[in-house]
């Protein structure tokens, strides 16, 4: 599900920082202009034309500042960037999804961008989106500048279902409604699958909050095996072995999620909205609605953002360009004519085209989904959580243990 992210989705291993951060993967050109180094994993390998518009925009606009872009797929991105940092190469700006941001600013390893923000009387804070800039903020202070963000929607094949004769989802389904309906669409005989998420702990703490379960109390404590997280555990993993309406990872055979939708082989998937561009070309037609909840509506944020280092030698340039990033109409509207996820900016004007762009017909959900939103714990151990969830989950899938065995045994490793 989660793209990265991370998204998602769609997830990257957070990576603990070493104690010394350094400033040298920037350098200057000449006298006159400043080059200031940044690294990105979003924009590859689907959008890096359009980052390169986005640079080339920003280098107009600021001619003394030169932008050197490094791009590497997501997998590896956050282990190179600590080696360049852990061997004093950081470069002055480098992405950051949500996930992973709590812990390169607890390590401080960042640049708090306050300073800036004051000065700067082009900006102001409500042009963007309230909860995705307050996303980049720890400990009361702004550590990023976030640049765009997406949410997950379910995207269903509405041949799949016309051809069963069964109704398209509605905004109110729950998860009955959709497990009801997943039964008619599977047909295992022809490797075809009536819904999918898969079963980890990037999707699993959403699925949770659908039933009106969390992961940690109001006091940060972890309450990973509360009866609602049991609960909801259990639907996941019955979706595949019980009522066999998801395939397994075997089924699966290596192959993604998005490619078995692009195959017409699952009629519902649950996924993130960056992969309109993907499916635009699908030989079947589709849409999306809001996810099915239980108790409750949830669904994911992502956020991907751009920080600063704290060891940049180019402080000034490196914030002007992820104020650009962040901010800028300019990156706003390339965004949203590539559908490269949600610009962050609140302009009306600027995300009116996106709900006329189709498919899908039901933009709208994008925009309905964002009433529920849920992040995942701040914790600067959730990569680990995370890792451990997913080794236990697979137990569970495997028959190896019940789901309540499973996080009675997180709760166990990382609760008090």
């Amino acid at each position: 599900m989660m793209k990265k992210v991370l998204l998602t989705g769609v997830a990257a291993t957070a990576m603990l920082l070493l104690g010394a951060c350094g400033g040298g993967g920037s350098s200057s050109t000449n006298e006159d202009q400043t080059t200031i180094k940044y690294y990105s994993f979003s924009a590859t390998p689907d959008y890096e034309d359009q980052l390169n518009e986005m640079v080339e925009s920003f280098e107009q606009e600021n001619e003394d500042i030169k932008v050197d872009v490094e791009l590497v797929p997501f997998n590896d991105y956050f282990a190179k960037l600590q080696t360049l940092m852990a061997g004093d190469q950081a470069p002055d700006v480098f992405e950051l999804n949500y996930e992973n941001f709590v812990s390169y600013a607890e390590k401080g390893a960042l640049l708090e961008l306050g300073k800036y923000i004051d000065e700067d009387k082009d900006f102001d804070s409500s042009q963007l989106n309230k909860e995705a800039f307050e996303a980049y903020q720890y400990d009361g202070k702004q550590y990023g500048m976030v640049e765009s963000f997406s949410n997950v929607v379910t995207f269903y094949n509405k041949d799949l279902f016309d051809e069963a004769g069964i109704d398209y989802p509605t905004k109110d389904w729950s998860w009955s409604d959709e497990v009801d309906a997943a039964k008619k669409l599977t047909d295992a005989d022809n490797n075809i699958y009536g819904t999918y998420s898969p079963v980890t702990m990037n999707e699993f703490y959403k699925v949770a909050a659908q039933n009106g379960g969390k992961l940690k109390d109001d006091s940060g404590n972890w309450t990973i095996n509360d009866p609602k997280n049991v609960e909801a555990l259990e639907y996941m993993v019955n979706n595949v072995t019980k009522d066999k309406v998801s395939p397994s990872p075997e089924e699966m055979s290596g192959q993604n999620s998005e490619d078995l939708f692009l195959n017409g082989q699952l009629a519902m998937v649950h996924t993130g909205i960056w992969m309109f561009g993907q499916f635009k070309d699908a030989d079947f037609d589709w849409d999306i609605q809001v996810e099915a909840g239980n108790t409750q509506k949830a669904t994911h944020f992502f956020a991907n953002g751009l920080a600063v280092s704290k060891e940049t030698k180019h402080a000034e340039a490196a914030y002007k360009f992820t104020r650009f990033m962040s901010a800028s109409k300019d990156v706003a509207e390339i965004r949203v004519d590539s559908g490269w996820e949600l610009p962050a900016v609140t302009d009306d004007e600027v995300l009116a085209p996106y709900l006329e762009q189709t498919p899908p017909e039901n933009r709208k959900a994008v925009f309905d989904s964002l009433d529920y939103l849920i992040l995942p714990p701040v914790d600067a151990e959730w990569s680990k959580v995370s890792d451990s969830s997913d080794k236990e989950f697979q137990k569970v899938l495997l028959g190896d243990e019940s789901a309540k065995d499973a996080l009675d045994n997180l709760q166990s490793e990382f609760g008090e």
